[in-house]
């Protein structure tokens, strides 16, 4: 009984981790990249194949929980759910340790995780694993009285619902690859009040503090020291005084949880620096068209969904991209193009809003269907 509903448990888990995922495969491969970037495991080389590890990483959670919940090649797929736990694991503490990655992307965008909470989640499942492979290691090869192994009763209605669960999750993927997320777990998600988001923002925000780090030019003594107290005592900042702030090593620390929401982010300026964020927020429609990857789009594509934003009469238009002069017949105007990312995942796509609110939100290939 307690085996059998630890195994829900964790078979339940694997599978919303790896659904959720799967819902939104360019997002979890733009996770992906980030591990693989620079400052984290400075192997650039991979992150062209961020995609691929993504979904490799999302069929084995999808496939390899829902075979651990069908009780299917038990042995194997602890086996593998346990290396998979491992590699994880390795994953999210590295985060956590050296805080390069601050949310492990292992929900995806429905449950936001911190790096600790995430490697902590990670021991609690691996510790749930092995205690499931000590629990049925009695199965794994049964035998008679004569010591012939006994032949496994007929899984064939088993294989039966885990290929219709593959074709089910296969489908989702390709979903979320080829245009956009079935289930949109994001704050961009159609119906968002941008405007609304802002205003709560505004009235709750999160406050942080700076941290100092003092080293004493005398003793080589270091303090780490807030800003507050480092204004108050003099002696750190007087004339002739021998504390120095070290260069590079001040940190900025979280002191009050404001409201949260990735609208903070949605900050658009034209290519000279002006905010247009208010403008458009307040328009009464506004059509934009954005990208992440500017020099990654068709000049046919471009000038199609560029021809279809301009027959759009009485909307406030403009393109947002990263570079200054992506779009040709359209104002242009700049953003950050991880905040780009976070709104929608096909490059380019178009966001529609009426006074603030996201009424529509399309690939570009499709909406210039």
């Amino acid at each position: 009984m307690i085996k059998g509903l630890l195994r829900f448990i964790i078979a339940v888990i694997f599978i919303l981790s790896g659904f959720v995922k799967a819902v939104d495969l360019v997002g979890f491969s733009f996770k992906m990249e980030e591990y693989f970037s620079p400052a984290v495991f400075n192997m650039p080389f991979f992150e062209k194949f961020a995609l691929l590890f993504s979904i490799i990483v999302v069929v084995l959670e999808l496939f390899l929980g829902f075979m651990l919940l069908l009780k299917l090649k038990l042995k194997f797929t602890l086996s593998s759910l346990i290396a998979l736990c491992v590699f994880f694991g390795f994953l999210t503490f590295y985060s956590a340790y050296f805080n390069v990655v601050t949310d492990c992307g292992c929900f995806g965008d429905a449950i936001k995780f911190t790096p600790w909470q995430s490697f902590f989640k990670d021991i609690a499942l691996l510790a749930g694993l092995i205690l499931l492979f000590v629990l049925y290691r009695k199965e794994f090869r049964k035998k008679d009285e004569y010591g012939v192994t006994r032949k496994e009763p007929s899984n064939k209605f088993k294989y039966i619902l885990l290929g219709i669960f593959s074709l089910i999750m296969i489908y989702i993927m390709a979903q979320g690859i080829m245009h956009e997320p079935m289930i949109d777990f994001r704050d961009y998600k159609i119906g968002t009040d941008i405007k609304g988001e802002k205003a709560k923002i505004s009235k709750n925000p999160s406050e942080y503090k700076t941290f100092y780090s003092l080293k004493n030019q005398k003793t080589g003594e270091v303090l780490r020291v807030n800003q507050d107290d480092y204004i108050k005592e003099t002696k750190y900042w007087a004339e002739g005084s021998p504390w120095k702030i070290e260069e590079g090593k001040n940190e900025s620390v979280l002191v009050k949880e404001g409201y949260k929401s990735e609208i903070v982010k949605f900050k658009i300026e034209d290519p000279s620096g002006m905010e247009l964020t208010e403008e458009i927020i307040t328009a009464p429609k506004a059509v934009l068209v954005f990208s992440y990857h500017p020099k990654e789009i068709s000049a046919d594509l471009l000038q199609k969904v560029e021809a279809k934003v301009n027959a759009q009469k009485g909307a406030l238009i403009y393109g947002i991209s990263t570079e200054p002069r992506t779009f040709k017949t359209i104002k242009n105007a700049m953003m950050d193009g991880t905040a780009i990312k976070t709104i929608a995942r096909s490059n380019p796509f178009v966001l529609i809003l009426e006074n603030g609110k996201i009424i529509d939100k399309q690939p570009a290939k499709d909406y210039v269907k």
